[in-house]
């Protein structure tokens, strides 16, 4: 399976493909609060690389959210895609980490000795990350190897180092867990590829289409303004559909999944090519503002300090949805009200 299909079962405007990112992704409505709801929300993984950033992205799809929620205790936080800190669900413990274990014989057993030193040290205790390597005479940096075999979680709060520690190996079979990593790219980025899938992931493009070939009959080739694409065919009736009211305004931390995205797909969600380097800078992205389903501009925090800098003159109304999100802001340690400003 190559990532242009040669044939398209249905053509998709941006239009319908950002409709059908922000339902899957409940950027239009926010879910009730509850674990169901979380993992709804984690389903492909919340990228915490930026202090309490899986926190945000709850709170821009979950209802209720509480600054204690990204410690949520159907959640754990370990070293996901690209071995970045992510906050994931529990029982999908197995999927971002076995899901990306190595193929070649070398670099797996390379995982498991780690995970296997780790735990040998570690006898049951829990240390910072820097500890546990320099105890066992290695970068602590090394340790992130080990982490696709799923037998270590991590807790970072967002000040100091990350606590690790070793949990016995998911119940997952490898190959199940791959193709189960994919399905969850393609419903929340999707229509996507599998380069896109590759990318996202960490992983090898060899492995990433062995996954859609693998996935067979279950996906749908469809054609966006930007290539040749597939679906998952449960996502069909999903993508067809009419979009529905848009949410006035969601404030999204950096690294969220609506905007993890790269190459053309930035094409598509930022047309204008002037204003994509705003949002994916080459050091840390700020926030993305939607409004009324558009990225409208990026924003930046400094404790309780958000400011917003708007691409167009925004509407009274609009103004006072984008206002009303930082307001709301679950901001754990922050003692006074969000203090907002706009950089027009």
């Amino acid at each position: 399976m190559t990532d242009a299909p040669l044939t398209a079962r249905l053509d998709v405007s941006r239009t319908q493909i950002l409709a059908y990112r922000r339902r899957v992704g409940a950027l239009d409505e926010r879910l009730p609060h509850g674990p169901e709801s979380l993992r709804v929300a984690a389903w492909a993984g919340l990228q915490d690389s930026v202090p309490r950033a899986a926190l945000l992205s709850i709170h821009a799809r979950v209802a209720g959210t509480r600054p204690t929620d990204w410690a949520h205790s159907s959640l754990v936080q370990l070293w996901g895609p690209r071995y970045n800190a992510y906050v994931v669900a529990e029982r999908d413990i197995g999927v971002f980490t076995i899901g990306r274990l190595p193929d070649d014989d070398k670099a797996r057993r390379f995982a498991e000795d780690m995970a296997d030193r780790l735990e040998t040290f570690l006898a049951g205790r829990t240390m910072t990350y820097a500890a546990a390597g320099h105890g066992l005479g290695i970068h602590p940096g090394a340790l992130r190897y080990g982490a696709p075999t799923g037998r270590m979680l991590i807790r970072w709060e967002g000040a100091g180092q990350p606590t690790i520690w070793s949990v016995p190996r998911p119940d997952l079979d490898p190959a199940e867990a791959r193709l189960e990593l994919a399905r969850r790219h393609l419903h929340v980025f999707g229509p996507t590829t599998p380069a896109a899938f590759a990318e996202w992931a960490g992983i090898r493009p060899t492995r990433a289409r062995a996954a859609y070939q693998a996935l067979g009959g279950s996906l749908i080739a469809v054609r966006t303004p930007i290539g040749e694409a597939w679906i998952l065919a449960s996502d069909e009736e999903a993508l067809r559909a009419r979009a529905r009211t848009t949410a006035p305004a969601r404030l999204l931390p950096a690294g969220d999944a609506y905007y993890l995205v790269q190459g053309s797909d930035r094409e598509l969600l930022v047309p204008e090519a002037g204003r994509r380097p705003e949002l994916w800078t080459s050091r840390v992205w700020p926030g993305a503002v939607l409004v009324d389903g558009e990225v409208a501009g990026v924003w930046r925090r400094a404790a309780e300090k958000v400011t917003i800098s708007a691409w167009r003159a925004l509407t009274s109304e609009e103004r006072d949805a984008v206002e009303g999100e930082a307001a709301m802001l679950p901001l754990p340690g922050v003692g006074g009200p969000v203090a907002l400003s706009w950089d027009d």
